[in-house]
């Protein structure tokens, strides 16, 4: 072959193609996670009726929804730009992918110091407290909010409220005063503030029913414990009852109080996520780099 042939030939050699299919192929995985994430969000806000009634959006911030399409766009441009720049050795995308990655791994230092600094001054206390209240009052008109708020308080911390029961005294259908205009769960909270009972198959939605009205009782006998019910209630039975203080069987603990308690406890574990996410985007960003450095390297050899 001539040597003028051989001088304006491709080395492909010089673009290593492990580091190439290494970044092309995480990143094919980043963007049809996102694609899942951004599809979920978009379905979910589609049923909530929201594209069509935008005046809705006063608290969209707290909008479960919303927070998926936010980071399914998010991941899903990062994906993108990723696969699409190292398959096709494009130096333009990949410089947007590191570039994006840059932004990202700096507002998370960012946020990371200013609550550190924070910490102590109560700052990031109010904002979950806020937070937590928005969710209360609105917990019945947003499906989406309320399955979180449910799962929180159930699952996740066993909790009940901000700083605990009383707390549901701000949403309208919880609110004591609620019981003249009919309101069944008024002086009572949602049923995932209630423990969970032993070998428990089916989910008592009731069990949150009175549970703050004034004199609210148990009832026992000598036999067996009866299930609590409210003061008025009518109950039949054959042998005495007598009245006795009550359990109410729900968490007393609020939710701001068991959050500080699970981050102590899990404290090494999210610093070692947190750790982790930031390792994979600063090798992100290395790889980016040095995949255009191979391929301006390449380029600069077909002069």
């Amino acid at each position: 072959m001539p040597a003028a042939v051989r001088k304006f030939r491709r080395e492909t050699s010089e673009i290593s193609c492990c580091l190439k299919y290494l970044l092309f192929a995480s990143n094919v995985i980043l963007w049809l996670a996102a694609l899942l994430v951004l599809s979920v969000g978009i379905w979910a806000w589609s049923e909530k009726g929201m594209f069509r009634n935008i005046t809705r959006l006063h608290f969209i911030a707290l909008d479960p929804a919303f927070v998926l399409i936010i980071v399914g766009c998010i991941a899903f441009q990062l994906g993108f730009m990723g696969s699409v720049g190292a398959l096709r050795e494009n130096t333009c995308l990949l410089a947007a992918y590191a570039i994006f990655l840059s932004v990202l791994l700096i507002a998370e230092i960012g946020f990371c110091a200013v609550a550190f600094v924070l910490k102590d001054k109560g700052w990031i206390k109010d904002q979950a407290t806020e937070g937590l209240k928005a969710f209360i009052r609105h917990y019945r008109e947003d499906a989406d909010q309320q399955n979180l708020i449910d799962w929180i308080q159930e699952d996740w911390l066993q909790c009940c409220g901000i700083d605990g029961p009383k707390d549901w005294d701000s949403n309208n259908y919880f609110n004591c005063s609620s019981i003249a205009i009919g309101s069944r769960e008024a002086c009572g909270v949602p049923f995932s503030c209630c423990r969970r009972r032993p070998q428990e198959l089916i989910k008592n939605k009731q069990c949150g029913y009175d549970v703050r009205k004034e004199g609210y009782v148990s009832l026992h006998n000598s036999h067996d414990q009866v299930t609590l019910v409210s003061q008025n209630a009518f109950l039949t039975h054959s042998r005495i009852v007598r009245k006795q203080p009550v359990d109410r069987n729900i968490h007393e603990r609020g939710c701001l109080r068991a959050g500080e308690d699970w981050l102590e406890a899990h404290l090494i574990s999210v610093a070692m996520c947190c750790v982790a996410l930031l390792v994979l985007q600063i090798l992100g960003i290395c790889f980016a780099q040095n995949l255009r450095a191979d391929i301006y390297t390449q380029k600069s050899k077909w002069h």
